[in-house]
């Protein structure tokens, strides 16, 4: 097994959006699985989550780590589906750095999981050993030697990106950020440079980018820019909005294929080693 690599478990913005037209890239939204020097950390729990806590139950007990981008509906509601978190043999830590001063992680997760909302109360998460917050923007250290680096992002409510590193290699995870046309978020440019893979908020492209500004987003074309900006070796196009099927998803493929040889679209199912 690699020292590094994520598998993409949610690829979609916004809202789930299954169906024939949606097959090849995925319908799920936002959920990755890290592999880090035999550790496992899940980023988001978006509703590809169910999916991955179908695999993991199948591999004896688990003990990881959970970090969330923020806490946006896509981004949490696989939780309550998540079997691996109600089995007592296991064990989770979960992260959120956005919430702070206003707000808890273990405010929300409650919120979320308390009737008339759903029928099953957090008491019952199980394996939910730890629900920490931090600050986005220092280190987060995740215990025996692994600390990732953070960045606040520009997203309404509130986001963080993160960096992991391992055996001289690195994986950034930066979603649901806005840039600024013309300059690059000085933040998110020192948390990815030199980075060998950047999972980076490509929900729309430039052409679009004019009619969402405030919506917390930012455009696959800004990815290749900041891509060349901070030397990071390869990027992969994330967070894809629900509008965009399968068809249009190859075109924007070929189009960045054509501007950054390299770049990739990420898809339900793919694994990436940096």
């Amino acid at each position: 097994m690699p020292a590094l690599s994520v598998t993409f478990w949610g690829v979609r913005g916004s809202i789930a959006c299954p169906g024939p037209d949606t097959m090849r890239y995925g319908g799920n939204t936002p959920c990755l699985e890290i592999r880090v020097g035999g550790r496992l950390l899940i980023l988001d729990a978006g509703t590809g989550l169910r999916r991955l806590g179908a695999k993991l139950d199948r591999h004896g007990v688990i003990d990881a780590d959970l970090l969330f981008s923020h806490t946006h509906f896509d981004h949490i509601c696989g939780l309550p589906f998540f079997s691996s978190i109600y089995n007592p043999a296991n064990n989770f830590r979960l992260w959120a750095g956005h919430l702070l001063p206003d707000h808890t992680l273990r405010e929300i997760v409650s919120e979320l999981m308390r009737d008339p909302f759903f029928p099953v109360p957090m008491a019952n998460l199980a394996a939910a050993r730890e629900l920490n917050d931090f600050r986005a923007g220092m280190p987060l250290d995740l215990g025996r030697g692994l600390v990732v680096r953070t960045a606040a992002l520009n997203h309404p409510n509130g986001a963080t990106g993160y960096r992991i590193e391992h055996a001289g290699k690195s994986i950034c995870y930066v979603t649901d950020t806005e840039h600024v046309p013309g300059t690059r978020d000085k933040a998110v440019l020192e948390l990815v440079r030199d980075a060998d893979l950047l999972v980076y908020d490509c929900t729309y492209g430039d052409a679009q980018f004019a009619a969402r500004v405030g919506w917390g987003h930012s455009t696959w074309e800004e990815g290749i820019r900041l891509c060349e900006d901070a030397n990071v070796h390869r990027l992969a196009i994330f967070h894809h909005d629900p509008t965009n099927d399968d068809a249009r998803m190859d075109e924007i493929a070929a189009a960045a294929e054509e501007m950054r040889p390299g770049t990739v679209v990420a898809m339900e199912g793919m694994t990436l080693v940096p």
